[in-house]
């Protein structure tokens, strides 16, 4: 049962506009700093990302559309959210996990996903690399590993090479990405393969969400990712890998 203050605070809530929320949130975390103008702009970006900048006694905030439709509680989760990073201040927990319940919300992801799909571009180069094709190692791990069951999604080659990410499943393009970084023969095949693996397993295993919390990599996946022939010394050579690459 909600208390009356509580009724009260939402109510109030409901009437503000987006720029009178960050001006009360922007009170509230600098309150001796005089509140500059505020200009809220939502923008047709293809994801939910949104970003407050702070110059010349101007707070300019480009929120994603996608995020127009919340309600006011998330937008002043938001708020929150962007104000503390401009400041480097971490948000309240309690912050975060409101808006990210939010987020997770099974209508709110099929919108963003669909967006994402619609909006969004899917750079990649061809799945025939210079020295290791990810069709051919696809095909193989999903006869090894899948009984040649799972559906061959988009495959392709980051446009950059990166250190921190070699591989990434987009759900939204159904695609699997392998860094540019792995075509090579400094690249050992079992590194390759088990990268490979890893991220074909997020198609058999996808995110779980559970509230506020995104699982990636649940008891299933990991158990399953075990599997994986040569699975210590795949790891061991991964590592490796990482570490002379810099």
């Amino acid at each position: 049962m909600l208390s009356l203050e509580k009724m009260q605070v939402e109510s109030a809530l409901l009437f503000e506009t987006p720029e009178q929320i960050y001006a009360r949130v922007f009170r509230t975390i600098k309150p001796r700093t005089p509140l500059p103008k505020i200009s809220v702009h939502f923008r047709r970006y293809a994801n939910a990302n949104s970003k407050a900048c702070l110059k010349d006694d101007h707070l300019l905030i480009e929120i994603s559309d996608l995020l127009q439709p919340a309600p006011a509680p998330i937008q002043e989760a938001l708020a929150f959210i962007l104000i503390s990073k401009l400041f480097r201040r971490a948000p309240e927990r309690s912050v975060l996990a409101r808006y990210r319940r939010y987020l997770n919300r099974g209508d709110v992801r099929r919108n963003l996903q669909l967006a994402k799909q619609q909006r969004g571009r899917k750079p990649l180069r061809d799945a025939k690399g210079r020295v290791y094709d990810l069709s051919a190692i696809f095909d193989d791990l999903n006869f090894e590993y899948f009984h040649g069951l799972m559906a061959q999604p988009q495959l392709g080659w980051s446009i950059r090479p990166s250190r921190t990410t070699l591989g990434h499943y987009d759900p939204c393009h159904h695609a699997i990405v392998l860094s540019a970084l792995l075509d090579s023969e400094k690249a050992p095949e079992l590194v390759v393969r088990f990268v490979m693996f890893h991220e074909m397993l997020h198609l058999r295993y996808p995110t779980e969400h559970r509230g506020a919390r995104r699982c990636v990599h649940t008891k299933e996946f990991k158990q399953a990712e075990k599997q994986f022939e040569d699975y210590l010394q795949a790891t061991a050579a991964l590592k490796k890998f990482i570490e002379e690459a810099g």
